[in-house]
């Protein structure tokens, strides 16, 4: 039996490999607009950190992560025995916990300086069912910026983030930006216990997830799917009512921000996010192509202020955002855009005989030195064979070599659209197939 992928992953190939690579490319230029710079960090961290800063009570932590110990210490494992925490590793579920380790291990904040601005992209894996946009094994791309607290930066981000979305080709029209506010240490609790109390005294009508996390994380039950709590929770205390002066201020003026830009946004009080880290504002990008309304969002994120305090790091403010690569290509796809195929070899170099194959391996690497796409016969196929596969390439010239070709000191090149042949000169193939 032949082996296959593992369910909920899948190989990129061809085209889409193509526009993977393109996606990423085009996301890194247009951060980098924004101060952005590139980092990658390790696929797997200590489990500790994922815990400590995604949050135990979190679906993602509790029900999602793969998780495995160091070797010799798996048959500790399966005894019951304890298992350092040290010993511990989990593949990353999301990007940003691992980015504000790295930043905080490395030093990378320094004391009165510019803040931290740098920008992600690759798998993330999550042990979910696999279905239509959500695999796992996916791909992100994200940012995060750390060192500063100013609504500015909420503001900016979220215009990057959609100034993406549009380049890359998903119309404003088919997308909703959804924006709420969290509050903050001073200002949270006083709205979790009113969220409990509400969920303690609506629990014989709400599903058991929600009961739970009125003990866990009140605020979770907002991001129920379920239709029943949502009938539910929309009577539920809204965090408008609790916030601080200072929660207040920050929300109005990142408010304030996307509308000079003219970016429009529906405030949405039950919008939580699924992680516990965030604080004040939080947003979401959602599509209406493609995908059903339980995995619809092809974005998000928001402000972190105490991430890095929690995994160890100093008392740093943060903001971030995400976006899944495999959801913006089901809403491209619902859209009818088309993903360009692999660009074809420019030139492909045919040998009459096994005599021109030694010239031919030298011309390929000059003309691919030069810049120009090139192919040659690998396997002492026929002339003819070796045409019907520079064909099948879609290569725009075929080079051919014989005896009295190199003899001569020339290729016959041929325009594979319109037959048309003529003399080149071996020492100007590659300046002749650039022109």
């Amino acid at each position: 039996m032949a082996i296959k992928r593992p369910e909920g992953t899948k190989d990129l190939l061809g085209a889409e490999a193509q526009f993977w690579a393109r996606f990423r490319s085009t996301a890194f230029d247009l951060f980098a607009r924004y101060g952005y710079t590139p980092i990658d960090v390790p696929m797997f961290e200590k489990t500790e950190l994922f815990v400590r800063g995604i949050g135990e009570a979190t679906d993602v932590v509790s029900k999602e992560m793969f998780t495995v110990v160091s070797g010799g210490n798996l048959a500790k494992l399966v005894a019951g025995e304890h298992v350092r925490s040290d010993s511990r590793f989990s593949l990353r579920p999301e990007g940003t916990a691992g980015v504000v380790r790295a930043v905080a291990q490395n030093g990378m904040l320094q004391e009165g300086g510019a803040p931290v601005k740098v920008s992600y992209a690759g798998p993330m894996f999550r042990a979910e069912r696999p279905q239509n946009g959500r695999q796992r094994q996916f791909n992100q791309v994200g940012i995060e910026c750390l060192g500063a607290d100013d609504p500015s930066i909420d503001a900016e981000g979220i215009i990057m983030l959609m100034r993406f979305f549009e380049s890359i080709g998903i119309p404003a029209d088919k997308m909703t930006l959804l924006l709420n506010t969290l509050g903050d240490e001073s200002c949270r609790p006083a709205y979790r216990d009113a969220l409990k109390g509400f969920i303690v005294d609506n629990a014989a009508d709400l599903c058991e997830d929600c009961q739970r996390r009125a003990e866990t994380n009140p605020l979770r039950a907002l991001d129920c799917k379920e239709e029943g709590c949502q009938r539910i929770l929309a009577d539920a205390p809204r965090i408008e009512d609790y916030l601080c002066d200072d929660c207040k201020a920050h929300y109005a003026q990142v408010k304030a921000y996307l509308d000079a830009a003219g970016v429009t946004y529906v405030e949405d009080s039950s919008l939580v996010r699924g992680l516990d880290y965030y604080t004040r504002t939080v947003f979401e990008v959602r599509v209406s192509v493609g995908m059903d309304n339980n995995q619809n969002a092809i974005g998000g994120g928001g402000r972190y202020d105490k991430l890095m305090a929690e995994i160890g790091g100093s008392d740093t403010p943060g903001f971030g955002f995400a976006l899944g690569y495999e959801r913006c290509k089901i809403a491209l796809e619902a859209i009818g855009a088309e993903f360009p195929e692999p660009p074809a070899p420019a030139l492909y170099i045919a040998c009459v005989s096994s005599d021109q194959r030694a010239l031919a391996f030298s011309l390929a690497q000059q003309c691919r030195d030069a810049g120009v796409a090139c192919e040659f016969d690998h396997q002492s196929r026929s002339l003819k064979a070796q045409f019907k596969q520079a064909d099948k390439l879609g290569c725009a010239h075929v080079a051919i070599l014989g005896p009295d070709e190199v003899a001569a000191g020339v290729a016959k090149v041929r325009d594979m659209a319109t037959h048309e042949e003529r003399k080149v000169a071996l020492e100007e193939l590659p300046q002749a197939l650039e022109k």
